[in-house]
């Protein structure tokens, strides 16, 4: 049966071909250095899973501003683009292929992750009630409750797009198959699409259509500079993580399916709610996006072999991406050929640190 698994079968996007539908789901590992950088250490951590489809990349900061976390890539300097030019070097030497996530966290962040100790911003100045971010206080690193945002103005609002456009060029340049908008898991893009984060009474605010102007013009500005085939977008219907909820969700995820299936990107990937403890999305939600966006559609979730093969079965996912199974699974398309036990990875390490955890998992050889 593994032989002849609907994941393990070729798929091509947008005229870009991939051996396989097994994606690796962008996972934040805090493991950049000073310079915010990827290490050569990166570099073998995502060399070590290029059997995957496609590669998605940590979310990646487009600006200083965008930082959330200590520890966390940036891809707005020189330093930054070179060093992740190593990274996909060593990607494409091993047979594989990766696409960069770019984000900016909005409101989760903190003075100590802000340059000049400045405010962190959000679409409105609404607080978070307990989420938390990582920073570097009295010489080691710790959790604090994120800072309350100031609202952005509607001329920075125009900023933030022009620097999403230029990560997407730093990011070509570096070589990148793909680069993924992130649009989720309550970050600054779903903070102008939810109802409870976006209070604006202007362009950006109100209407589903105003609410998800920012999110287009960002699509529109990256598609400019690579190509709207090479460009793929992260929305996470329903989301609880980071204190986001929005009374229109399922209405919004409908129209950006339908909105950016006009914009012909190359792909739609729906973070499932379950992995931050919330519900998994119906089969009838799923559909609907299914019907939404004729492109290639991913899911990514709490999902195993088995739920994710009927899901391509089923004709309502293109390809299913896997997060903390590749943590532990850097072979995790072997195992799902051979039917392999899969290693349990260990929520220690997911964070911070050297190679353990990282890059010492074993593999079935």
């Amino acid at each position: 049966m593994n032989r002849i698994s609907p994941l393990l079968q070729p798929i091509t996007i947008a005229g870009t071909p991939l051996k396989n539908r097994v994606f690796m789901a962008p996972m934040t590992r805090m493991r950049a250095n000073g310079a915010e950088c990827p290490t050569l250490l990166t570099a073998r951590y995502y060399a070590q899973r290029a059997t995957a489809g496609l590669i998605v990349t940590e979310a990646t900061q487009v600006c200083a501003q965008g930082k959330g976390y200590f520890g966390t890539p940036g891809i707005y300097t020189d330093v930054q683009e070179a060093a992740w030019g190593r990274v996909v070097k060593a990607v494409h030497e091993a047979g594989g292929r990766i696409a960069m996530q770019l984000w900016h966290v909005g409101r989760i962040s903190h003075s100590l992750n802000q340059p000049d100790g400045a405010q962190p911003v959000a679409p409105s100045a609404v607080a978070t009630r307990r989420a938390k971010v990582s920073v570097f206080k009295d010489g080691r690193i710790q959790e604090v409750l994120c800072e309350p945002p100031r609202e952005l103005l509607g001329d920075e609002v125009t900023v933030i797009v022009s620097q999403y456009a230029t990560a997407a060029k730093r990011a070509k340049r570096a070589g990148f198959d793909f680069i993924e908008i992130h649009a989720a898991n309550g970050y600054l893009i779903n903070q102008f699409l939810s109802t409870n984060t976006n209070l604006r009474a202007d362009r950006y605010g109100g209407s589903i259509e105003n609410r998800a102007r920012l999110l287009h013009e960002i699509v529109d500005a990256v598609s400019l500079v690579v190509g709207a085939d090479k460009v793929g977008v992260r929305i996470s219907p329903n989301g609880v993580f980071n204190d986001i909820s929005d009374s229109e969700a399922e209405q919004m995820a409908y129209f950006l399916g339908h909105s950016l299936d006009a914009k012909e990107v190359a792909y739609l990937h729906v973070a499932e709610p379950d992995w931050a403890g919330g519900a998994a999305l119906t089969m009838s939600v799923r559909r609907r996006l299914r019907e939404t966006f004729k492109g290639c559609l991913v899911f990514c979730g709490n999902f195993d072999q088995k739920s994710a093969e009927e899901l391509l079965i089923q004709n309502v996912a293109d390809a299913m991406a896997f997060g903390r199974l590749y943590i532990a699974n850097p072979d995790l398309v072997a195992r799902f050929l051979s039917a392999a036990e899969l290693n349990v990875a260990d929520p220690l390490t997911y964070y911070f640190g050297n190679g353990n955890g990282y890059t010492d998992y074993p593999t079935i050889g």
